[in-house]
């Protein structure tokens, strides 16, 4: 069963076209990933599928109700949390929660009991009456979160939800967005963080308010990246880069950290030709390893693609 639905979205502003003709569908309970750069288009698909925007062409359902006409009974069957942290920082956490409970219509003992619910999820017991800005940015998001979800939503939409959280409290986070799948919430999360994207059940990659690719990352990454990856670490990493990329042999190449990810053709002469080149560049090679494509290896040759093309 199919909670979002979307068909030939589009908006324009002026002649700027943000989104153009996009189509996916996302399941029941599924954990959606809406990845692209910024500026890619993310933030105003999800405005409008939060019935915040209307679309200058094509439409959307969501939760069945359509985004058009009717937006209202879309605001009311989802819940939403920004990229902008999106609660009252002079209020305590215990204040917050009042607050988005009794907007979303919750009877005095419903709340109570979602109250305790999201300091629970939120680790929060014992910092109810804390001033919300006094938390720590994951703390914050996890409050966040729980209040965009007091009111039970079917849907919730998340807009670069761990922007600014620490690794560790970034996986926790995530931890919390699988318990809600597993209760049948449909999530669609933004991000720009492609290690995110893991965690995902389907993906979309959007670029230039297109869509370039759509799958599984098992999918994305079988699908996509055709010829071996090597990584290559090295003394001098920009130096290395600047001569690999120019070689023939190199489809694609770009730089992972302290290292050099090559896409090539044939492997073992790949190799050989790498350290010739650094070898008479008088780069010192560390080591060339063979690894599996990354969500990122795959955005980037995407993007690439899209290059060559214009």
């Amino acid at each position: 069963m199919n909670t979002i639905e979307v068909e030939n979205l589009t908006k324009r502003f002026g002649k700027f076209t943000a989104v153009d003709h996009i189509n996916f569908e996302v399941k029941q309970g599924e954990i959606f990933g809406f990845l692209g750069a910024n500026g890619a288009g993310k933030s105003t698909t999800i405005r409008m599928l939060c019935g915040l925007l209307s679309s200058s062409e094509g439409t959307a359902r969501v939760g069945g109700f359509d985004i058009n006409k009717d937006p209202n009974s879309v605001k009311e069957s989802i819940g939403y949390m920004s990229q902008k942290f999106s609660l009252y920082e002079d209020l305590t956490v215990t204040e917050n929660i009042e607050f988005f409970g009794k907007v979303y219509g919750l009877s005095d003992s419903d709340l109570n009991e979602r109250k305790n619910w999201v300091l629970d999820i939120a680790n929060l017991h014992g910092r109810e009456h804390s001033i919300t800005q006094t938390l720590s940015g994951g703390w914050k998001q996890r409050l966040a979160l729980g209040c965009a979800v007091l009111h039970r939503p079917r849907i919730i939409f998340l807009d670069e939800p761990t922007s600014g959280v620490d690794p560790v409290m970034r996986r926790k986070f995530w931890e919390l967005i699988n318990d809600l799948s597993a209760e049948g919430v449909t999530v669609l999360v933004t991000t720009h963080f492609l290690e995110e994207a893991e965690y995902c059940n389907d993906i979309i990659l959007i670029n230039a308010g297109k869509i370039i690719a759509a799958g599984s990352p098992k999918e994305l990454k079988q699908n996509y990246i055709k010829h071996p990856i090597l990584e290559v670490q090295c003394s001098d990493v920009v130096d290395a880069m600047e001569k690999i990329e120019t070689q023939p042999w190199a489809v694609e190449t770009s730089i992972f950290g302290t290292s050099i990810h090559v896409n090539v053709e044939d492997e073992e002469k790949a190799r050989v030709k790498i350290k010739e080149l650094l070898s008479g560049a008088k780069i010192n090679l560390i080591a060339i390893e063979r690894i599996t494509p990354s969500l990122e290896d795959v955005f980037i040759y995407l993007l690439d693609q899209q290059g060559g093309e214009k």
